[in-house]
């Protein structure tokens, strides 16, 4: 009977040892979920990282995280402006899904609606720490602001940093005074280009603050920095320390900043469990001149549905998950990383429609796999100006924006452009024509059929302003109550 006894209570005890060590095996798993962290830099150019290209001055911290992780080279931000583009990478949707366009001004009546799911409210719904310091632009009243779209922390500024007094078109000296936002209250101005050279570090010091803080549960950290939007600065110890002026000074800097946060993933122990994501809203804006990046060669710039406008660097890092050296030509957009992230991460996806695509295989080495055949290039508030399947680009006739034939700007101050040039109607092969200078539509008839079809199928679904359609799948943009 004592036997029998005794046999009793080594089971129970083996029961409740397997249920502890199984536990702490479950807990264990859970906070090896990886970390985020995801650069969005405004209006960085394709070709203004060293590893893509540019010339006489260097970015070696990015150049060095190329190695170590993949290097992208046919991936496209939504839409080639900054407002739209941000809700875009935050929602994996076109920006005309959710309804926002353009670039929203100072007391914007709208912003990114509440109900539309953001990839910081999926990650905090999966038990992760979110945070936000650099430029939101979604909305800048408090409705709108980061803390009500799923992020725990935010530091930083509302809006671009040139709509403020000191803007160099002096026919919008309108704009009120710009300050820092701290939670969802104005605190410091930026009065100065002297404090808008305190951008850049006042950023990444509270970067690598949210690391050290939360480096004992998984996070997500959205650095999404001002610069080289214009104007242009730089921290002091930044000032002239390229020897190649203001614009590679600020590249400089910026390079330096995610140099302190990989270091200081990997002080924290983190660097083995954190995805890491670089990339930018659009490209530059090029009639700015020396205060302005590089297309790479791209046609067009900023604030245009050509190459130039959409095509920017993405390099994506985590050891021993990412294929280090790798260079992939394969087309990916900014929208596809919430579906990505969320996939990797084991959270859920909006309840909503979205846009984006996952690709967590070929993220992982699987070059068999194509995930993304096709694109649709809206600008404005819901013009289809341009469609993509595969290498096949075709460009509608629209009124835009060019910067082609006209002096840029310098030292800040910019250059005219034309906002309603009459472009025509053109095909494009970006394999054998990525400048887009060359219209054979005549040569190849069936793909013009083909991607006559597709803007079909898009105008159904999302609308075309230059063809007075609504679409029917298009979300409302948030509206502020006007009887709070």
């Amino acid at each position: 009977m004592l036997g029998r006894h005794l046999y009793s209570i080594l089971i129970a005890g083996c029961v409740v040892l397997t249920c502890l060590f199984t536990g702490a095996y479950i807990s264990k798993q859970a906070d090896s979920r990886p970390n985020v962290v995801l650069f969005f830099i405004d209006d960085l150019g394709y070709g203004d990282l060293s590893s893509y290209g540019a010339m006489s001055y260097r970015t070696p911290h990015l150049d060095q995280m190329a190695v170590e992780g993949t290097r992208f080279t046919n991936f496209l931000a939504a839409q080639a402006v900054c407002s739209a583009s941000r809700a875009a990478i935050l929602t994996g949707c076109y920006p005309n899904r959710v309804g926002m366009s353009g670039a929203l001004g100072p007391n914007s009546r709208i912003g990114l609606n509440l109900q539309e799911e953001t990839l910081a409210e999926l990650l905090k719904a999966r038990g992760y720490a979110t945070g936000i310091f650099g430029k939101w632009h979604l909305g800048d009243d408090s409705t709108f602001l980061p803390l009500q779209h799923g992020f725990d922390e935010y530091f930083g500024v509302p809006y671009s940093h040139d709509m403020w007094p000191l803007h160099p078109n002096q026919a919008q000296a309108n704009y009120p005074p710009l300050f820092w936002i701290e939670g969802s209250q104005r605190t410091k101005e930026i009065k100065t280009l002297e404090d808008a050279g305190e951008i850049t570090s006042a950023i990444t010091e509270r970067a690598l603050s949210f690391i050290r803080k939360h480096k004992k549960k998984p996070f997500f950290l959205y650095l999404p920095y001002p610069m080289p939007h214009v104007p242009l600065a730089a921290s002091t110890p930044f000032r002239g320390k390229s020897k190649q002026g203001l614009f590679a000074d600020v590249l400089t800097e910026l390079d330096w900043s995610v140099g302190q946060v990989l270091q200081e993933l990997k002080k924290q122990g983190l660097d083995k469990n954190t995805l890491v994501i670089f990339t930018s809203d659009n490209g530059p804006w090029l009639n700015y001149g020396d205060h302005a990046g590089s297309s790479g060669g791209f046609r067009e710039g900023k604030g245009t549905s050509f190459e130039g406008g959409h095509r920017v660097p993405c390099i994506i890092r985590w050891p021993g998950v990412v294929t280090a050296g790798r260079v992939c030509n394969k087309l990916l957009t900014t929208m596809d990383i919430l579906p990505t992230v969320v996939k990797l991460c084991g959270a859920g996806l909006p309840k909503n429609k979205i846009d984006g695509i996952e690709w967590v295989d070929l993220l992982k080495g699987n070059e068999q796999v194509n995930p993304r055949e096709n694109f649709l290039y809206y600008y404005r508030r819901n013009s289809l100006e341009a469609v993509r399947k595969g290498d096949w680009k075709l460009v509608f006739a629209h009124p835009g924006r060019t910067y082609e034939g006209l002096l840029p700007g310098k030292d800040g101050q910019p250059g005219p452009l034309t906002e309603n040039f009459s472009f025509p109607t053109a095909l494009y092969n970006l394999r054998r024509d990525p400048g887009e200078r060359y219209d054979v539509r005549e040569q190849n008839p069936g793909i013009v059929a083909e991607l006559e079809k597709l803007a079909e199928e898009a105008r159904q679904d999302l609308g075309d302003d230059l063809q007075n359609r609504p679409g029917n799948n298009r979300r409302q943009a948030g509206v502020i109550d006007e009887n709070r």
